[in-house]
């Protein structure tokens, strides 16, 4: 099978609106929580939510279209636009065979705003049933794939994974399948979600799975901390371009990373409980590693999916500690959700993103708003608690899991020829 590696990312996140700022953000540790501004959220039991800032859709997309699509296809456009700019792809389209170039996007839900707004409108009204002849096209979870290529021209593979938090990296992983076996010589991939609304809020708060800490929001999202009480949603999008290696290679591009192995698994134990002993967990990380055919001990960072939630920290260092044995006390591991919030159906992407530029920088970021140790969790494991810390990173494998059981791991490592 051919080689694939990533020649190009982009960010929009509730850290940074850039891949450079992300970075940034990444590395000093910052929260990307607030207050909710993007409506009243004073009567709902969570006020806060780590919301992108000072996003300008206008940068990436005609002014006239913004108001045509969701925020998340607005995400998912401008983090594409960026990567695709990274890449050099979009200084390259007219040498380009747009019959050999695809898009896999992921989101965990799709234009739920957009939804929201129309069952307002039509319950607010007389009865009638008016509709905004939109509504459909800019609340389907596939269109943000669908704009992509449309904007590029892109003929080839055009999809989206839907497996709610894992979406993602379910996403990147078909798309590195589809180059590998020589059906596509280009990916656009990723994920973006925009579910910072009241439904959101409201759903979520209603399975008591969001953070209530309203008087110390900056700090709430709180992965293997003992007191921690439930993920902050959080919103935006990741892209990345995965590409064959020869085709990378011909075009003279630069390249991040080589992706080498991919997992998907379900825990088949419950509908938003994690297995216990993260028996899901434990197999997905297993079947990447030997996708990649490395051993444990080759890995020095794991991106966790760290929700902050009390039973989903315990069981994945668990099955951390089950996959890599005494190699675990020499990992470092962290929780980005710390600084981002759950990113749902895009979290997959932003944290592979975190993970390459990891390889990249040489550096580990931390888990940030940690204060007090949780007895059922290994003190022994490297945490990296607060601060980012240097390190030589050769690879890297991030986990995401997502309510339904569905479990998927994703290794990169340092590219050499």
């Amino acid at each position: 099978m051919r080689r694939v590696v990533v020649t190009g990312l982009g960010a929009v996140t509730p850290i940074g609106n850039t891949l450079s700022a992300y970075q940034e953000g990444l590395q000093k540790g910052v929260s990307g929580a607030n207050l909710i501004t993007l409506f009243n959220a004073s009567e709902f039991k969570t006020h806060f939510a780590c919301e992108v800032k000072d996003f300008n859709p206008e940068v990436a997309i005609d002014k006239k279209e913004v108001r045509r699509i969701d925020r998340f296809t607005q995400f998912a456009l401008v983090s594409s636009d960026e990567a695709m700019i990274d890449s050099g792809l979009a200084a390259q389209l007219e040498e380009l065979n747009p019959d050999r170039i695809g898009v896999i996007w992921a989101s965990g839900i799709g234009g739920l705003r957009s939804l929201e707004e129309e069952i307002e409108t039509f319950t607010s009204g007389n009865g009638t049933p008016r509709y905004n002849p939109f509504m459909i096209p800019k609340m389907i979870a596939d269109i943000a794939a669908g704009h992509i290529s449309i904007k590029y021209g892109f003929r080839g593979i055009n999809y989206a994974t839907v497996s709610a938090c894992a979406s993602a990296s379910h996403a990147i992983m078909n798309a590195f399948d589809y180059i590998r076996l020589g059906r596509n010589d280009i990916i656009v991939t990723g994920g973006s979600e925009a579910a910072v609304t009241k439904a959101g809020i409201g759903g979520f708060n209603a399975m008591k799975a969001l953070s209530t800490r309203n008087d110390d929001f900056k700090t709430a999202s709180r992965p293997f901390d003992k007191d921690r009480d439930g993920f902050v949603l959080g919103e935006g999008g990741g892209a990345l371009i995965l590409e064959a290696y020869e085709h990378a290679k011909k075009r003279g591009a630069k390249i991040y990373a080589e992706i080498v192995g991919a997992g998907a698994t379900a825990d088949a134990y419950h509908i938003t409980a994690p297995h216990p002993d993260g028996l899901g967990a434990l197999n997905v990380m297993r079947m990447a590693l030997a996708d990649a055919n490395m051993n444990p001990e080759e890995i020095d960072y794991v991106n966790v999916h760290g929700t902050s939630t009390p039973l989903g920290d315990i069981a994945e260092t668990k099955a951390i500690k089950g996959v890599f044995g005494e190699h675990a006390y020499g990992l470092n591991i962290s929780s980005t959700k710390s600084m981002t919030g759950h990113l749902l159906g895009a979290a997959g992407a932003i944290e592979a993103i975190a993970g390459i530029l990891a390889i990249k920088g040489q550096f580990i970021p931390p888990t940030i708003n940690h204060f007090t140790d949780d007895p059922e969790i290994d003190n022994r494991l490297n945490l990296t608690f607060n601060e980012a810390q240097e390190r030589k990173v050769r690879a890297i494998l991030s986990n995401t899991f997502g309510f339904g059981g569905h479990n998927s791991s994703l290794i990169f490592k340092q590219f050499a020829e």
